[in-house]
């Protein structure tokens, strides 16, 4: 569970919010937390996971610092969400490891670097990492087929089961209902459109904040990873079942995808970071401020490298710009179960808990219950 005086802390301040409740119609946080009257720390760890941070609540309550209250759910809610980062971070030793976050990023985006560089020359020489290549299969004259292969299976294998286990305990113990459809879709449409991030009607908005701003880079940035992901399996379709070697023709769907992806990601990391360079540091967590710099910068080199590779694929870079991209994605892969990268399954798996109160409240209210 999450740190006894945090929960202390967050249930003095939900019980002034409970008591006033002039925030309740803002987003899903304060509805829920109005159905409860104690809090555990599994209660705090969903609340805080169901926040989408756009701090409304902040410039409306009238008990935030420096009244003797001292309410400030947008920093409460962003420090119980780092600590969810490492309680349910698989297996706990490393999450450890990542407390200082750009630190142990940027050691393990080396670290890799080293070992590729060095593998690669090993394997084909100083000449072959720094020539030029060009036609069928040229990537593969600088890394080996097997060597990428199962380099990208391990990780992908190793960060599927590190979100895998901290989700089924972070469901576990903020009290997952079992599964309920009409729930899910509903948590699937509030994720996707992100409907909390939006102005006008339900969700928060504040001209100040950038609300409005804050949801469209967030946009870029998720469509962006899935078009990059597509990309992957067009690529991977291509080169398997097709027979088609990268690097792949300027229009080919591997490559539109892929630049379209770097594209949106880049430019939704960008401008994130600029809005959190402009945005009022008075309701954020400080620990949350390190790990989005450095999941946002993580992100936008990955997108810039994987674009400088496709322009330059052709030249005596290639091998060094390969050997950075592969690095960067491997400090991607090695850090998302432990940062910001798995707050979209903690915050999905808060929405669906949420939309399932949420239809047993009203099936309460009208008497009767759902399925």
């Amino acid at each position: 569970m999450l740190d006894p005086d945090a929960v202390a802390e967050a249930e003095r301040q939900f019980s002034v919010c409970n008591a006033c409740r002039y925030c309740e119609g803002f987003c899903a946080v304060f509805p829920a937390a109005e159905a409860r009257t104690a809090f555990a720390g599994g209660d705090i760890a969903y609340l805080a996971n169901l926040c989408h941070d756009c701090r409304m609540c902040f410039d409306a309550c009238p008990f935030t610092p420096p009244h003797e209250y001292a309410v400030n759910i947008p920093q409460l809610l962003a420090a119980a969400r780092t600590q969810t980062y490492e309680r349910y971070g698989w297996p706990r030793a490393f999450a450890r490891l990542l407390r200082v976050p750009a630190a142990g990023t940027a050691s393990i985006a080396a670290l890799a670097l080293v070992v590729l560089v060095g593998a690669a020359v090993a394997s084909g020489g100083t000449a072959a990492f720094f020539a030029p290549h060009a036609g069928p299969g040229a990537f593969y004259r600088v890394f080996s087929f097997a060597a990428l292969v199962s380099g990208a299976l391990l990780l992908t294998a190793f960060g599927l089961l590190a979100i895998a286990m901290g989700a089924v305990a972070f469901a576990r113990d903020i009290g997952l209902p079992k599964f309920s459809a009409p729930a899910f879709a509903r948590a699937t449409h509030e994720a996707f459109a992100l409907v909390y991030l939006r102005g006008g009607g339900a969700g928060c908005y504040d001209e100040r904040r950038g609300s409005s701003s804050r949801r469209l880079m967030h946009g870029f940035v998720f469509w962006g990873f899935l078009a990059a992901f597509a990309s992957t399996t067009a690529a991977g379709i291509e080169q398997d079942v097709l027979g088609i070697l990268p690097p792949f023709p300027l229009l080919s769907v591997p490559v539109v995808l892929g630049v379209v992806g770097g594209v949106a990601i880049l430019a939704g990391a960008a401008g994130l970071i600029v809005l959190k360079s402009r945005s009022d540091p008075a309701p954020q967590s400080t620990r949350m401020i390190v790990l989005d710099y450095t999941f946002l910068a993580v992100l936008a080199l990955v997108a810039l490298s994987g674009l400088l590779l496709l322009a330059l694929r052709s030249t005596a870079a290639m091998g060094s710009l390969l050997g950075i991209h592969l690095a960067l994605l491997v400090a991607l892969y090695l850090t998302a179960p432990y940062g910001k990268f798995v707050h979209f399954v903690y915050r999905y798996l808060s929405l669906v808990k949420h939309a399932q109160e949420a239809r047993t409240s009203q099936s309460a209210s009208n008497g009767g219950s759902h399925p």
